[in-house]
């Protein structure tokens, strides 16, 4: 979860309590900032969501790049080991 995320999280909170003090009050201006306010959270979080998920994914790319070349590693370590013995 990074900063995004949070921030977007509290800002629907906020505005939900907001919009929701207009609706029990009938101060239409509260409910509209209120309404406001958890859009915007709500885009918040989806930024933070996206965020997350293309780190994620490079993270796992990453990963999968180390696996590989420990692979190749193991295989020509393997081979250079049969040729020695074969010679």
């Amino acid at each position: 979860m990074n900063k995004d995320t949070v921030k977007g999280t509290i800002d629907d909170a906020a505005g939900r309590a907001k919009r929701q003090v207009g609706e029990w009050t009938g101060n239409t201006n509260t409910q509209v900032e209120g309404a406001s306010q958890q859009i915007k959270g709500k885009a918040e979080k989806a930024w933070g969501n996206v965020k997350d998920a293309a780190k994620d994914a490079n993270t796992e790319a990453n990963r999968e790049q180390a696996t590989e070349a420990r692979e190749r590693e193991r295989r020509d370590a393997e081979r250079r080991h049969h040729e020695a013995v074969g010679s």
